[in-house]
This record gives structure tokens, sequence and C-alpha cells, in this order.
């Protein structure tokens, strides 16, 4: 090791991924780094909303953020979950909320106690034993609640964020900027490499200046000028398992209240999301170009649409996949320099929070160490393929056979782990979490049962429980729900009282 500090770091891009990396380092490097972000305003980007998960939280409290004025500035709504319509089959919906379902009893979780009430048609929904979903259909929202016990559902609500994310990268640009971070204005179009160890040396912009730096943050979009043009790094696609290459998106007018959720309505060849936020509606289309055109998924969404369209619908390319190094010599890539997991289950920001954590845990001196960064990209690729499977989990376990899109995805063959996951719910309900992936035993409970993917059986311990027991248990946990719920604010009602933004041309 050579003991030397990394003095300059260069972040190559803006947007979302860019200003959240400056956000961070600035704020946990303290002074002792200068901190540059070059990003050209040629480069536009689609603001059409955005979609986040709990995580975003943690992030923002790092930041020293307000959330009430996060949420002002970004004119943003909560999000609770996630409504599926027409993914098992056309005309069902279920939700994948955050949060718990109803709580453990004994060694077992409480889905495995309603598994065994279902079958007995003593149960209701699983929805109804989740206070995000049950709040989520009847519009209310509020955050935890400190003068609740400690026990009860209000006392911890898992939440998150539907924002502008044009008004984001905004927001923490200027709060970067505050911690002396220097943005400069300029389209890159030269890399230097050392000769010899082929580290970056500088990136040249087209006005001729010149801007060297010890490490570089790779944030330039598909594109991966660092990343991948500089340093050819190479691209693991994922496109057998997750089909849908393009969408198409527009905002269009608000109609009504935003809800509390994202929407994701499954179409003949792909879905639609809808994101509501306090001025407008972000919409998109994604879906297969093998299975539809351009011009077929612009009408399928400007058809599903709730109010008016505020522009034309704007077509995006991409391929679902990952770099095979997220680190590469002295570049780390961040957001879509570094892969693409469509928006489905909304952890594309996710994914820039995770990595920024991941590489200051391993932050490295000036000789780069090899083995920090082999964890590095180790953990990131655990992390992407554990994602992937959830994603490929949507598509796979549908019963839809109405179109070619859907008979392929039912019928494709899916990665070997993701297959032993399903095998081993559909025995009896089991699943067991690898390390730390994202996505946890309610969420993939939720999103199998949703799907169809009802297990033969129960765990056998649920039978320890009698049987008036467990039916009290089961009528309990949906009662103490319900009175919850009625408990809370209407959604529309908690952003007046907290955190209402200026009204702006949508």
């Amino acid at each position: 090791m050579s003991g030397q500090p990394i003095r300059d770091i260069v972040i190559v891009g803006g947007g979302t991924a860019g200003w959240m990396a400056a956000a961070a380092f600035a704020k946990v490097l303290g002074g002792r780094y200068t901190i540059r972000l070059v990003e050209s305003d040629e480069i536009g980007i689609v603001g059409v909303g955005e979609s986040t998960v709990p995580h975003l939280k943690l992030f923002n409290n790092l930041l020293g953020i307000d959330e009430a004025e996060f949420v002002r500035r970004t004119q943003g709504s909560f999000k609770l979950g996630i409504q599926f319509n027409d993914w098992g089959r056309i005309g069902e919906r279920y939700f994948h909320s955050f949060g718990n379902l109803g709580p453990d009893l004994g060694l077992l979780p409480f889905h495995q106690y309603w598994l065994k009430a279902r079958r007995q048609g003593k149960a209701a929904d699983l929805g109804t034993y989740s206070l995000n979903a049950l709040a989520a259909e009847q519009g209310r929202f509020m955050v935890s609640a400190s003068d609740v016990p400690p026990t009860s559902p209000l006392a911890n609500i898992a939440y998150a964020y539907q924002f502008d994310a044009g008004l984001y990268a905004r927001f923490l640009r200027e709060y970067a900027e505050r911690q002396g971070v220097r943005r400069i204005e300029g389209k890159v179009v030269d890399v230097a490499l050392h000769p010899h160890s082929g580290f970056v040396e500088a990136v040249t912009l087209a006005s001729g200046e010149r801007i060297g730096g010890d490490l570089f943050v790779d944030c330039s979009g598909f594109r991966g000028l660092l990343i991948e043009q500089a340093l050819h790094t190479g691209y693991d696609d994922f496109s057998r398992w997750l089909p849908c290459d393009r969408a198409v998106a527009v905002a269009c007018e608000k109609v009504g209240p935003p809800t509390p959720y994202t929407r994701a309505t499954a179409h003949a060849a792909g879905w639609q999301w809808r994101i509501p936020l306090q001025h407008r509606t972000g919409n998109g289309h994604v879906y297969s170009s093998a299975h539809l055109s351009d011009d077929e998924a612009a009408a399928t969404l400007l058809k599903h649409l709730d109010g008016r369209p505020l522009g034309e619908p704007r077509v995006l390319r991409f391929t679902a996949g990952m770099r095979r190094k997220f680190w590469n010599r002295n570049v780390v890539a961040l957001g879509l320099a570094s892969g693409f997991m469509e928006p489905l289950e909304s952890t594309s920001i996710y994914l820039v929070q995770s990595g920024i954590a991941k590489f200051l845990n391993l932050f490295p001196w000036s000789d780069f160490d090899p083995v920090l960064i082999e964890r590095y990209n180790a953990q990131s690729v655990f992390e992407y393929e554990r994602i992937r499977d959830f994603l490929i989990l949507h598509y796979h376990a549908t019963q839809r056979s109405d179109s070619a899109f859907w008979n392929d995805c039912r019928t494709m063959a899916i990665p070997p782990a993701l297959a032993e996951t399903i095998r081993l719910f559909r025995d009896s309900g089991r699943f067991f979490r690898q390390g730390e992936e994202m996505f946890a035993l309610v969420s993939w409970v939720q999103v199998m049962i949703g799907q169809g993917i009802v297990p033969e059986t129960y765990h056998p311990l649920v039978d320890q429980v009698a049987q008036a027991d467990m039916e009290g248990y089961i009528a309990s946990v949906g009662r103490v729900i319900a009175n919850c719920v009625q408990a809370m604010p209407s959604h529309a009602a908690f952003i007046e009282r907290c955190c209402a933004a200026t009204p702006m041309p949508a």
C-alpha cells in the first residue's frame, strides 16, 4: 500500500446518480477532498416521475435533509408500495407493500398461519393483514406515530417517495455546492489513460479544458463514457430473462389527489407505470420491441392515461443487464453507467445509493488495492443478480396466455437460484433470504402469492398452535390493522398539512 490518500474526485455526469454521489461524498468526506462534477446542459434527462423504495429515507437522513422540505421541493408524494394489476391473470390485482404483514407467532412468520387459515376459508386476502396495503387501497397515509405503543403497527410505518427526479437532482446539486462541490459545465470529448496502469488520468471537454483526478465516478448514463467506452469493461446482458428493451414515457395532468402508491399494470407486451406527484402524474410503458412497435406502445400508453398528456411520448432504448465490473481500475460506475434494471420494483435510485454506500465502506488509498475492488464488484454482482431474479419472478409467475409475450415469459428457462426459490416456496411457503439481498421474505411472499404461486401446504409447526388460538390470532391481526388504518388521515390531507408544494406548471 502506498499510504497516499486520494485527493481529487471527478464525477462525470449529473442527474440523480451524479448529484447523489456528489452530495454523499461531500457530506462524508468533508473538506479534505476536491470534488468536481462535470455535466453538460446539452444532455437532458427524462423527467416523468421517479418511484423509490424506503431506503432513500436513510440516504436523506445521512445528508441531514429535512423530509418536508425535500417533498415540497420535488413535488413529491408518499409511497406505501406498488399495486400490480393484471400480472397473474387479467382482472386480478395485488399489492407488494412495504413493511410487515402480521406479527410473527413463535418461530414462524405470519404468512405460515395465514396459509393454513386461508385453506380453511378462515382468512381474507393477504393484503388485509398489511397496514400499508390496506391504507394504500383506502388512500390513507401518515408517518410513524410517537404517541402509540411500540408494538402498534402505527409505530413503525415503512414508506418511500414518489417525486420529480429532475427536481431531486437540482435539490441535491444545491446541497452539494453548498458543501463545496464544484460543478463544471461541459461535454466530455476525450478520456486520457495512463500508458502503463490503464487508469483514467483526465477527461477533456469540448472547450479544450482538461480535468485530471485520482478517482473518477462514471455517472454518464447508458453511454458509460469511462467504464465502457474508455475501459471496455464489458456488459452482461439479462434480456433472455428480462425481455423488455424499450420504454415510452410521458407525463399527464393529474386528476384528483395523488395515490400513496405506484401502479404497475401489465399489458400485452409489457407493462405501464403510473407515478402520482403533487403537480402531475408520471407514466411510462415498458415493452418488448420484439413483440410491439414503438407506435403501438405509444398508442397503448396514451389510451391508458388518467389525464391530458403534457407533451409528446419519448422512446427510451435499453438492455437489461450489468457491467462485468462496477469498479474498474480507478473508475466506479453508478446509475445507468453501471447497468440497468427496469423500473418494475423501483430499484434504480436504490442501486445508486447502495453503490455509494459500498464504495465509501471500501474507500481506497491512491494505490487502489485490488482486494477492495474485488470485494466491491462481488457485492455488486450479488445484489444485481438477486434483484434481477426478483424481477424475473414477476414475468415468469403468470397464468396469462393471451399474447406471445406472456407465453414466452411463462415458459422461459429461469436462473437456477430463482427456480429453487420458487420450488421451496411452492412446497410449504418457505423462503430464506440470501445474505444482504435487497428484497426480504415479505416481498417475495407477497409477489409469489399475488401471482398465483400458492404453497401446497404450510410449515408443520403451525399445527403446534391450537385451531381456536390460530383463528383468534388471524382475526386479531385483521382487526388491529383495520383499526389502525381508520386512524390514519388521507394521503392528500397529510401532504396538505405537512409538505404541500408550491403550485407550478405541470
